[in-house]
């Protein structure tokens, strides 16, 4: 059996006749009625658990997620999980879920791209592969996975790189892991698992017992100082993500509000603002890598900056260690 979680994004809206804009609108039910021939690939069972546009995601809509994944994986009759999602944040669901929960069954987050109102719905076809992912025995002990446009992506590889075509996801660096090809699931690698930690979780299924969400993202570029460091700080911010430049490298005007961010004990995660590639300690000019490292700067590896926000949200709940979290984000180098 493939539960189906429904959650809101575009999969589940039609244009509103009074404004011509977009907006949820479609249950569970509603979306499965429009999706013929999945009683031939396995048992579903739908939930509503939200109805949400993907900006309206917060952290914690995505612990409640995490919540009801984990009770449904617990339960032996259930063979993988496909969760509906709106796309603008799917990625850092996806990413988030991948680190809470522990199965070895799939989870597969699916969105759409065009509303039921609009010639060429893709929410049918991606729901349908994406129940076929979540029922295929291979699929097991691959973590989350993101199923769009006929492509298998990982929770850690996955972006949205396109505001609407229907190859809106991707994997630039390294392509997808596997294929929809004629309705049959096709792997072509197997992509590393990053996490691996383990923390004293009070639920069943997840590391730990919640997230610490006073995480802030900050992209650099070209002249930035470090007032958006300086008013995270202010603001109680327990974590800061910064989106560097090159291999990791920030303009030295920044460098000042770093510095007050190790005084103040907050840590500070370096991830590249670009699409792939790792950060590293390579160039030793002030702001440089290298520089940037003996101020504390804990790097990313190939996480962007929107998942290194969600991994610092967890490691933040398992330890506030700075040679820990250091540790924890060097799994992902």
């Amino acid at each position: 059996m493939v539960p189906i979680l429904f959650t809101g994004g575009t999969i589940s809206m039609r244009l509103d006749p009074a404004t011509g804009a977009a907006v949820p609108a479609l249950s569970g039910r509603e979306i499965l009625d429009h999706v013929p021939g999945l009683a031939a690939i396995a048992e579903v069972e739908g939930e509503d658990v939200s109805r949400l546009p993907g900006p309206h995601v917060t952290p914690e809509h995505m612990w409640r997620l995490a919540r009801r994944a984990a009770a449904w994986l617990e339960r032996p009759d259930v063979q993988g999980l496909v969760v509906t999602h709106g796309t603008d944040t799917l990625e850092e669901t996806a990413y988030l879920l991948d680190l809470l929960l522990l199965s070895e069954k799939p989870v597969v987050m699916v969105g759409a791209i065009r509303t039921i109102s609009e010639a060429g719905w893709d929410g049918p076809a991606n729901l349908l592969a994406a129940v076929r992912v979540a029922a295929t025995p291979e699929s097991t002990g691959r973590g989350v996975l993101v199923v769009m446009n006929e492509q298998i992506l990982t929770a850690s590889e996955a972006q949205k790189i396109h505001t609407e075509s229907a190859g809106s996801f991707a994997s630039p660096e390294f392509g997808p892991v596997g294929v929809l090809d004629a309705g049959k699931v096709l792997y072509v690698r197997r992509a590393t698992r990053h996490g691996g930690w383990t923390g004293a979780g009070a639920d069943a299924g997840l590391r730990v017992a919640r997230l610490e969400t006073t995480v802030d993202l900050v992209k650099s570029a070209a002249g930035t100082d470090d007032r958006f460091l300086r008013c995270s700080l202010a603001a109680g911010a327990t974590g800061i993500v910064i989106e560097a430049m090159g291999r990791g490298n920030l303009p030295p005007a920044m460098k000042p509000g770093i510095e007050a961010a190790s005084a103040a004990g907050v840590p500070v995660v370096l991830a590249s603002r670009y699409g792939a590639g790792s950060v590293q300690e390579r160039y030793g000019y002030s702001g440089g890598g290298h520089d940037l490292a003996t101020l504390g700067v804990i790097f990313a590896g190939r996480l962007n900056g929107l998942k290194a926000r969600m991994k610092l949200m967890v490691a933040l709940a398992c330890t506030r260690d700075h040679q820990q979290l250091a540790a924890i984000f060097a799994e992902t180098t």
